[in-house]
């Protein structure tokens, strides 16, 4: 095994367990704090923060820092918001809730940096082409990534389960589905598990979540770091200028603004399943401790196709994967439209989650590969404006959340997907006209110089993150 493949996997297995503890909490959020929309609020406050902490942080922290000590500090944040729902209340909640946003942006923007920079040095490395290499490193992360659905709301349905005074009220059912609407919001939600049981899943959150930062900060390598000693040496007042306004400055990309459509429906679509799809389905019809359950489906189809598609994307192209999300999505749409959950359907609750899982592969491997590749001498910037633009997809979905029908939300993500399939197939058009270049080994190797001379130029600052 090569340093850089052993490398991806510690990145990999730090954000499995990372993630193994919030992703599970985040399931839980529309049902476990239901009282006045607190849960679904404070996952608006996450992803509110994130936006802003996509606006200048990311490029600054892996600059200063370099990949592998931003990655540490900022699952930190994330451990923060377990602690917060051991006492949920508003100010708890909020403040823990926008300390984990203001990671959120410098974590992801770390983690793809770093993916894009072994990815290409590997390339190089073994002369092969280096976007392939990169959709190979992207698949394995999600792969092992993913199956964090898996492991976190088995936690949570294993312990939830063995609460056996959990029922739904025959009542409840036709409130259940598209028929969602604002008026009985409070009428759908069940019975809640006992708080000792609350307490002991977010013991077990909070554990895998500093074993995740131990794990990281001892066997991940430095890769960057040389390059982070020598920019807080050399680097003034100016590069502080010059880097805050990296992922501004990239919007005057075409091909940036044409995947901003892209880029926010991964937040749509994700947002629905976590909150709207677990409340108004699975919660509402058979109770919530087969959240995690559902879940665990998404997570583990997500998992394996992400590998998959990690894989095949060399043989048949992104845009028969993405096309392949776009109706796989869409038939999920419909099907959610006219279906009236009951607990005798009980097989249908998991078959949905299977195939978003799906779905949501190739949106996460594609578009995170895609980014590196169409942007690999800007990566900070280009993955910082992926996290800002996502982010937002997620507030908006989550902001509307207890506002609007859930038949109306479904309508919005229709048309939000169908803006994003044009615009993304233009973008594919234009780079079948006019190739991005591959990056060679000195551009992987040469800090850039730039000053606030360049920011009144015409050209983009080489200056990345996600």
């Amino acid at each position: 095994m090569s340093r850089t493949t052993k490398n991806v996997l510690v990145v990999s297995f730090g954000f499995l367990l990372l993630f193994t503890a919030y992703g599970g909490l985040q399931s839980l959020q529309s049902s476990l704090n239901a009282e006045d929309g607190m849960g679904v609020i404070s996952l608006s406050v996450i992803y509110g923060a994130i936006i802003l902490s996509s606006m200048f942080l990311p490029p600054i922290m892996i600059k200063n820092l370099g990949c592998k000590w931003t990655i540490v500090l900022s699952m930190g944040c994330y451990v923060a918001y377990s602690f917060g729902n051991l006492a949920p209340g508003w100010a708890s909640l909020m403040t823990t809730s926008a300390i984990l946003g203001m990671g959120g942006s410098p974590l992801w923007s770390a983690k793809c940096t770093y993916l894009t920079i072994s990815g290409n040095k590997r390339g190089q490395k073994t002369n092969k082409k280096g976007q392939d290499i990169i959709n190979q490193y992207f698949g394995i992360f999600f792969f092992i990534f993913q199956s964090s659905a898996v492991w976190g709301n088995l936690m949570s349905s294993l312990i939830f389960g063995q609460d056996t005074s959990i029922e739904v009220p025959e009542e409840n059912l036709q409130f259940c589905g598209a028929t969602s609407c604002v008026e009985n919001f409070t009428v759908a939600n069940s019975t809640l598990p006992a708080r000792h049981l609350v307490n002991t899943l977010l013991g077990c959150y909070i554990g895998v979540g500093v074993l995740a930062i131990i794990f990281v900060a001892v066997f991940l390598d430095n890769i960057d770091g040389d390059l982070a000693k020598e920019f807080r040496k050399t680097k003034g007042n100016q590069s502080f200028w010059s880097t805050f306004l990296a992922t501004f400055k990239l919007l005057r990309n075409p091909k940036l603004l044409l995947l901003i459509p892209l880029t926010m429906y991964s937040g749509f679509e994700q947002s629905f399943l976590s909150s709207e799809y677990t409340k108004n389905y699975v919660t509402c019809a058979i109770g919530i401790h087969y959240v995690g359950f559902a879940m665990i489906c998404f997570g583990a189809s997500n998992s394996l196709c992400s590998f998959a598609f990690g894989r095949l994307a060399q043989y048949t192209g992104r845009i028969a994967l993405f096309s392949l999300a776009a109706v796989t999505n869409l038939s999920c749409f419909l099907g959610l439209l006219y279906w009236k959950p009951h607990p005798d359907q009980l097989g249908v609750f998991f078959v949905f989650p299977a195939l978003w899982g799906m779905a949501d592969a190739v949106w996460q491997t594609q578009t995170n590969a895609l980014y590196g590749i169409l942007f690999a001498k800007d990566k900070e910037a280009a993955f910082a404006n992926y996290r800002m633009w996502e982010s937002l997809g997620f507030v908006i979905a989550f902001a509307y959340s207890t506002y609007i029908c859930l038949s109306t939300k479904i309508y919005i993500a229709l048309a939000v997907l169908a803006l994003t399939m044009v615009t993304y197939l233009y973008v594919e058009y234009n780079e079948y006209k006019h190739p991005t270049p591959e990056v060679t080994t000195d551009d992987l190797q040469k800090p850039e110089k730039v000053d606030l001379k360049e920011l009144n130029d015409n050209d983009i600052i080489t200056q990345t993150r996600m």
